[in-house]
């Protein structure tokens, strides 16, 4: 019986490369989406045509009910569900803490913060036994640049969760991990920097260049399927930045 994935934010970037991934591999996978469904329906497509098996499921990650409906439909289409991908976030424009609205503070913990939250305690109770939760941090958490005290902190309380979580479910053969990429060319990464802060964030790594979702995707299919002997782990994924 082929395993199940969902992905949340599976509709785009990183999470749509990590949704073909696992498809490739022979998973059946849950498109989680916010509100793009035209773009979820893009990646199910992609992968039906490529002989895979996928459905796309809205969900809001900040409501507990909402993520429970979620895994529900998952267990209605296909029995059940093995590797939980939460890739969906936000993230702030870099601002000094001093200059911080609090607006923005709420909206990026409660979609990051609370989202992973939801997220983990459906998938802590409802992953089967000798699966994988794989969760998303960043690398620029270990960089301690200026500006992101917002979104390192909830990336931080991201990490957390893995550690704690991977813990609490001793006895179950379930892992719990987190992929914490380096620059990336995603929109979420991309979107309001210049071409100069995109090239001098690109030449930080040895690799001389942008992460691309394909290269995350691989970290992510590695956790989620053979990796039974990594648990409670951060993958910085980064090309050699830190």
């Amino acid at each position: 019986m082929a395993r199940v994935a969902i992905v949340t934010g599976g509709s785009g970037g990183i999470g749509q490369a990590s949704a073909l991934k696992l498809a490739r591999d022979g998973m059946a996978v849950v498109v989680h989406y916010g509100g793009n469904r035209d773009v979820a329906d893009e990646t199910v497509k992609a992968i039906t045509e490529d002989g895979g098996k996928a459905i796309a499921v809205q969900a809001d990650i900040t409501e507990p009910a909402s993520v429970a409906a979620m895994f529900d439909q998952a267990e209605q289409e296909y029995g059940g569900v093995d590797v939980i991908v939460h890739t969906a976030g936000v993230m702030n424009q870099p601002t000094p803490l001093v200059d911080v609205d609090f607006d923005t503070l709420d909206r990026v913990h409660r979609i990051n913060i609370r989202g992973t939250f939801a997220v983990a305690q459906q998938a802590a109770r409802r992953v089967r036994d000798g699966g994988a939760i794989v969760f998303f941090s960043t690398s620029v958490l270990g960089l301690n640049l200026p500006g992101y005290t917002v979104y390192n902190a909830t990336k931080g309380a991201a990490e957390a969760i893995t550690m704690i979580l991977a813990k609490e479910l001793r006895g179950r053969d379930v892992t719990v991990n987190t992929v914490a990429p380096g620059p990336t060319a995603t929109k979420l990464f991309l979107d309001g920097k210049d071409e100069e802060t995109i090239s001098r964030l690109a030449n930080q790594a040895p690799l001389e260049r942008l992460g691309q979702p394909e290269d995350i995707a691989e970290a992510v299919a590695f956790l989620g399927g053979p990796a039974r002997w990594v648990n409670g782990q951060v993958m910085r994924v980064n090309g050699g930045i830190a």
